[in-house]
């Protein structure tokens, strides 16, 4: 059996939060277009796999909760679709570009752990969304960064 793989999953609020998560319990996790992401998705996450959930574009921008990957990977719809912001015409129906997850809620933080707190916590500096110019949507995280961000998620402060 393979070890436990951990994320960090990228969104932004006010299109879709924890607190959407929390209502839907399980959810696509769509939109996606970029190739390393996309191979993320596709090749490396598990089923079983937990991710941290991440608010972006939104003060504070962090860490607010966590959630696990239920689903192996299948075409991701909205390629498809005319109407989607995420609409890719090149991406053939019998060959598709852009792959999707389905997660599923696991917890929301005590409180947001803010990507200024993991810049200036000891243990978390090689985390990926803390380096100058991080832009990918999805990130690998390591067993002990995992362990040391939801300490902090899960303390009062």
């Amino acid at each position: 059996m393979r070890p436990m793989q951990y994320w960090l999953m990228k969104s932004e609020p006010d299109v879709y939060g924890i607190d959407d998560l929390i209502r839907d319990k399980v959810n696509m996790w769509e939109g996606c277009r970029n190739y390393t992401v996309r191979n993320y998705l596709r090749d490396e996450m598990q089923e079983g796999d937990l991710a941290f959930f991440y608010h972006s574009n939104i003060p504070p921008t962090g860490v607010v909760g966590i959630m696990r990957v239920v689903h192996a990977p299948y075409p991701d719809p909205t390629q498809f679709d005319p109407q989607s912001e995420y609409h890719d015409p090149k991406s053939p129906k019998d060959q598709p570009r852009w792959f999707v997850r389905d997660v599923e809620f696991v917890e929301k933080f005590a409180r947001v752990v803010s990507l200024a707190e993991m810049k200036a916590t000891p243990g978390l500096e090689a985390m990926p969304v803390t380096q100058k110019g991080q832009r990918l949507s999805i990130t690998k995280v390591s067993p002990s960064e995992w362990d040391l961000v939801c300490t902090l998620g899960r303390s009062n402060r």
